[in-house]
């Protein structure tokens, strides 16, 4: 089926380039997520024209420039930010650093039987490590598919943005010692030892007000960019396209 947008065709070529620009999913969630966004695109451009504003050959420019126009978004008070900072206290504290190991279980994501065997192999070595916990740098250099393996696990102090997220937001939430469970990522399954953590002291509110408030401020602009887009979207003629399925396919 077309994909249109009051009756100007999304052309499929330009779909299924942007189709290789969307990260994951399947062939046609990718497909169905480009021509999401390239309708917002179209959208935004047949609004510029109509209020004036030159696109061609500066679409993106145009673009910023109706939005800057046509939605309005009111600063965050120190109220506002406030009530954030103490709803969220446990999100402004210092930087988290842990001295970590781990043995990494190997298996990949598209491999279901893998996986299995992974993870009940991981759960026989955490229960065996529990036991034994001197065979922690055996048991790596064993069985860790790590480069990290040679050192006995040992990945040294690891922050964020170190490494994986799915691997670094269990591992900085941890407490010091073996974990329980292994800790399932992309590339399978990893026992996890924290040795040391440093970091996590409480800030005050001073230290991050302006922070609070650009994020407010950024929150409040993508809701209302959205809903200015669900309003253009409800008056406009669409066909081979679902706007109502995604958070706005222009903020992602």
């Amino acid at each position: 089926m077309l994909a249109m947008v009051n009756r100007v065709v999304l052309p499929e070529h330009h779909i299924n380039a942007e189709s290789g620009e969307v990260e994951s999913g399947t062939i046609d969630e990718k497909r169905a997520e480009a021509t999401r966004r390239l309708a917002v695109k179209e959208l935004l451009r047949q609004r510029a024209e109509a209020v004036g504003i030159e696109t061609a050959e500066r679409l993106d420019a145009a673009i910023d420039e109706l939005l800057a126009a046509e939605v309005t978004v009111p600063e965050s008070s120190d109220d506002d930010c406030r009530r954030y900072f103490e709803a969220n206290r446990e999100r402004f504290v210092t930087p988290v650093r842990v001295d970590m190991a781990h043995i990494l279980l190997a298996a990949a994501p598209d491999d279901p039987e893998a996986r299995v065997t992974a993870r009940e192999q991981a759960d026989d070595l955490i229960a065996r490590i529990q036991t034994e916990p001197d065979s922690f740098a055996a048991l790596a250099r064993t069985h860790s598919r790590c480069p990290s393996a040679s050192a006995g696990g040992a990945l040294g102090w690891i922050g964020r943005g170190q490494t994986v997220p799915e691997l670094e937001n269990v591992a900085l939430r941890l407490d010091i010692g073996l974990a329980k469970k292994p800790v399932e990522t992309r590339y399978g399954y990893h026992i996890v030892r924290v040795d040391d953590r440093r970091g996590g002291a409480p800030l005050a509110y001073d230290d991050v007000a302006a922070m609070i408030a650009d994020y407010l401020t950024e929150s409040s602009w993508r809701r209302a960019v959205s809903q200015y887009i669900r309003v253009l979207a409800s008056e406009a003629e669409l066909r081979g396209v679902d706007l109502e399925t995604a958070d706005n396919p222009l903020l992602q």
